[in-house]
C-alpha cells in the first residue's frame, strides 16, 4: 500500500459496548479480543502516525510499538468513550519518540502517486498532487503544531479531543493550530507560485 493511500484511510470504530467488552476480555487474557482492538483501530493508529511522521516504514514502526503500550497497559486503560482519545495520545508520544531518534530527515514530496482506477487522469493528478504538497507542508511544522493540526483538521478531532489527547489547554491547541494553518496555507501558496 502506498503512504498516499494510507493517508486516504479511514477507520469505522464500533460503539463503546463492544470496545468496552472486547477490552475486559483482552484484560483477561483473551487475544482474539485484543486482536479485534487492533483492527478497530489500526488504520486510525497508522494513518495518524503517517501523517506525523511522513513516511510508511516510521508509521508502521509507530503503530507496531502504540498497541505494544496497549498491550502493556490493559489494566490501566479505560473502556471509556476516551478510548480512542488515549490512542491518539499514545500515538503522538511514539511519533514525538521516533522522529527524536530519526537521524535524517524522510522527503515527503517523493511520496508516490495514488490512481483510483476508472478516474479521471487529470483529477487523479491533481489530487495526487494536493496531497504530496500537503504531506511536504506538514513537514514545515513544529511537532507540536504538526500533532495539533493533524488531529483537529486531519483526523476530525474537537479542539478540546485534541487538547486531552495532547496534555495541553484548548487555549494552546487552538494557538498551535492557528499558526499550523498559516504557516501550511503560506508553504501552499509558495508551492503553487513557483509552479506557475
Amino acid at each position: 500500500m502506498t503512504a498516499l493511500a494510507f493517508l486516504a484511510m479511514a477507520a469505522p470504530v464500533e460503539g463503546s459496548e463492544v470496545r468496552a467488552r472486547a477490552i475486559a476480555a483482552a484484560r483477561a487474557g483473551d487475544l482474539a479480543a485484543f486482536e479485534t482492538l487492533m483492527r478497530q483501530y489500526e488504520r486510525m493508529v497508522l494513518v495518524t502516525a503517517m501523517r506525523l511522521l511522513g513516511n510508511v516504514e516510521d508509521a508502521k514502526d509507530a503503530s507496531q510499538e502504540v498497541f505494544l503500550r496497549l498491550y502493556r497497559n490493559l489494566g490501566k486503560v479505560e473502556a471509556s468513550n476516551n478510548f480512542s482519545g488515549w490512542l491518539y495520545r499514545v500515538t503522538v508520544n511514539v511519533c514525538y519518540d521516533i522522529g527524536r531518534k530519526r537521524t535524517t530527515a524522510v522527503p515527503m514530496d517523493e511520496a508516490p502517486d495514488v490512481v483510483t482506477a476508472g478516474a479521471d487522469p487529470q483529477e487523479a493528478a491533481t489530487s495526487a498532487e494536493r496531497q504530496r504538497v500537503l504531506a511536504m507542508s506538514l513537514r514545515t511544522l513544529s511537532q507540536k503544531e504538526r500533532a495539533a493540526l493533524v488531529l483537529r483538521d486531519l483526523e476530525g478531532l474537537s479542539t478540546e479531543e485534541v487538547a486531552r489527547a495532547l496534555g495541553s489547554s484548548e487555549a494552546t491547541v487552538r494557538s498551535q493550530i492557528s499558526k499550523a494553518r498559516v504557516k501550511v496555507r503560506d508553504f501552499v501558496e509558495r508551492y503553487f507560485r513557483r509552479r506557475v
